[in-house]
């Protein structure tokens, strides 16, 4: 097989193994352990080789009680064997396990970190770039650490415990050995240098073609329907031959190595054989080579080449584990998302009005302070002249205010780009303001933890999100302590409760795939109920119905007309006959709000609204 040369090295090699050996270092006594039982391994192996010298030259002698000495030694070759082979055992099954429970701390540590780290981050990586860094970089950590990691260390004992022996027995032979290794050491570098760079470039190559299939697959509707299919064989066809061409150029040098080091160590061979044969029978500058001493080393020149084929093998191997282990650790090493706040959410009760702490939940929330003093959840939300930019040098939203009374409902009306969604998200605190003030009850959204922040707020997005299990789960989503009873009250108020009891299961209808075996409109009832269940004082309906059909829409405004009472709810919707009823609508264009007012009054003073709800103009 030959030596993987298609990771690349990490770019910064000493941190990335400071780091990897800081996770091994968790695990001492299994490394020393295997440390111990590698070393016996490669000496076992080494003195088994040498234990034919004395062998072979008690046989040959004469003089010696021949079979009796065989038989000792036989035996003694054995017993060394065996130790080594119960080694290699030994610590195969350790680093097995060591390789596990180190992927397993690095899986734990990345998703436990992923979970801290801010929207924003998610914003600027493909989702295909985090799960790259849970399959090929984990895969290709394991497969070092299994393949790699203690055979690297016992070849490395091997080679240099063969070139010391080798000296020992014969050091003119060992200095014509040492020539032939060098010239071996030669080419392999040479080839793997081409090789590598070939086969970055196959990766390259690959990673495109790939895009391509994918991008080709999820679009196969409009390639049948603009007859794209020609130009698409065309352009699969281009890209494939090149994939061919660098996969044939890396294959053609990765592959000669080993018939290249085989033809090599086979000439050494004969040589050495041909020349220790003469030294043998006349000695030249004192050295002399028994029967034994010759068949001792001619084994350690065969068994030379295999150590020094695989140290190139799993030293590119170990290399490139360490590659994925960097990308893994630059995912550990992302700064989490900021969350300096003291203030928490805690159940209360009243009594004799004033509030008072309880465990138990009371349905009954207040803000306590740093200071342990409680404020009384209410709902009361308000911007005081934000600016926000998800870059720097372009601004979403400018000088923005806006209030929004407990019990209120608010819309939002505008454009694609204009600031809607980026409102909601300030209110949540997915993002971090540039510039003003966004105060919850009073209190700035900064000095409130995310955490609790976030429990107080139910939202429904446009594009609905349901995780593999039952419907039942996936409701209950929003309060994990729900009871069945607490469900299907959610689902009646979703309007969400005719068709579950229309499915094979019912509430226990499993579902995968993001709920692919339901229609759209049918997931975004589920993620309705998802957020009446969590029955939140404040609610963000982010285009709530946009994939529900019209009557549908109807029936499930009047449950969310009852979830809606006594609530404050930021409402986002293109359909503008959903939002009539709202007690203020805000009219954005590019982060600014140009009009705001009550249905009639925006009807009245027939600017933009009015142009967008008598169809003179059109959202985008």
């Amino acid at each position: 097989m030959p030596p993987i040369l298609g990771s690349k090295r990490p770019k910064n090699l000493k941190r990335t193994a400071k780091q990897f050996l800081h996770y091994l270092g968790r695990h001492k006594i299994l490394l020393f352990i295997v440390a111990i039982l590698v070393t016996i391994s490669a000496l076992a192996n080494l003195l088994g080789t040498y234990m034919f010298k004395p062998i072979i030259d008690e046989f040959a002698n004469p003089e010696s009680d021949n079979f009796k000495n065989l038989w000792q030694g036989i035996l003694l070759e054995a017993c060394i064997y065996l130790c080594g082979a119960l080694a290699t055992l030994g610590y195969t099954q350790i680093m097995v396990y060591l390789a596990q429970k180190v992927i397993f701390e690095l899986r734990r540590d990345m998703f436990s970190k992923m979970e801290t780290l801010p929207l924003s981050f998610f914003d600027h990586q493909t989702h295909g770039q985090i799960m790259s860094n849970y399959t090929n970089d984990i895969d290709m950590l394991a497969d070092s650490m299994n393949n790699a990691f203690a055979m690297l260390i016992s070849n490395f004992i091997q080679i240099a415990g063969l070139f010391v022996l080798i000296f020992i027995l014969n050091w003119l032979l060992s200095i014509l050995c040492t020539i032939f290794y060098i010239i071996i050491f030669i080419y392999v570098l040479y080839a793997s240098k081409r090789a590598k760079k070939n086969f970055e470039k196959q990766q390259e190559a690959m990673a495109q073609l790939n895009g391509f299939v994918e991008e080709s697959l999820s679009g196969q509707k409009v390639v049948m329907v603009f007859n794209h299919e020609e130009e698409n064989i065309k352009q699969f066809i281009e890209q494939d031959k090149y994939l061919q061409k660098v996969g044939e150029e890396a294959l053609r040098y990765s592959f000669s190595m080993i018939p290249f080091v085989v033809s090599v160590s086979y000439i050494n061979y004969a040589v050495v054989a041909i020349i220790g044969a003469l030294l043998a029978l006349n000695p030249v500058l004192g050295v002399t080579f028994t029967l034994g001493s010759i068949s001792t080393y001619l084994v350690y020149v065969r068994q030379a080449t295999m150590p020094i084929n695989q140290f190139t093998q799993q030293s590119n191997l170990l290399l490139g584990g360490l590659a994925g282990a960097e990308r893994i650790f630059h995912l550990i090493d992302e700064t989490p998302e900021i969350d300096d706040g003291t203030v928490t959410l805690v159940n209360v009760k009243e009594a004799d009005n004033k509030l008072i702490e309880v465990n138990e939940k009371t349905n009954t929330w207040a803000w306590k302070k740093s200071d342990d003093s409680l404020e009384k959840l209410k709902g009361d939300v308000r911007f005081y002249n934000v600016d926000f930019g998800y870059y720097e040098n372009k601004l979403i939203l400018n000088d923005l205010s806006l209030y929004a009374k407990p019990g209120q409902k608010i819309a939002f009306v505008g454009s694609t780009g204009a600031g809607k969604t980026t409102i909601t998200n300030l209110i949540n605190r997915f993002y971090e303001i540039n510039s003003g003030s966004i105060t919850y009850d009073g209190i700035d959204v900064k000095d409130i933890k995310k955490q609790d922040l976030r429990r107080s707020l139910g939202i429904v997005l446009q594009d609905t999100h349901l995780f593999t299990g039952t419907i039942k789960d996936n409701i209950k989503y929003g309060k994990l302590d729900a009871t069945d009873d607490e469900v299907i009250a959610a689902a009646k108020l979703a309007n969400a409760d005719s068709f579950i009891r229309r499915l094979p299961d019912g509430y226990n209808t499993y579902i995968t795939g993001d709920g692919a075996n339901l229609s759209q409109g049918q997931r975004q009832l589920l993620s309705i109920a998802r957020a009446m269940i969590a029955d939140t004082p404040v609610l963000i309906l982010d285009e709530a119905t946009s994939s529900i059909d019209t009557r549908t829409e109807a029936l499930v405004e009047k449950g969310m007309d009852k979830l809606m009472e006594g609530r404050t709810v930021f409402m986002i919707a293109h359909r503008l006959s959903t939002i009539k009823n709202s007690n203020a609508i805000m009219v954005l264009d590019h982060g600014v709000i140009i009009e705001r007012g009550t249905h009639e009054e925006l009807l009245a003073k027939k600017g933009i609204y009015y142009k967008l709800y008598t169809g003179a103009l059109e959202l985008d």
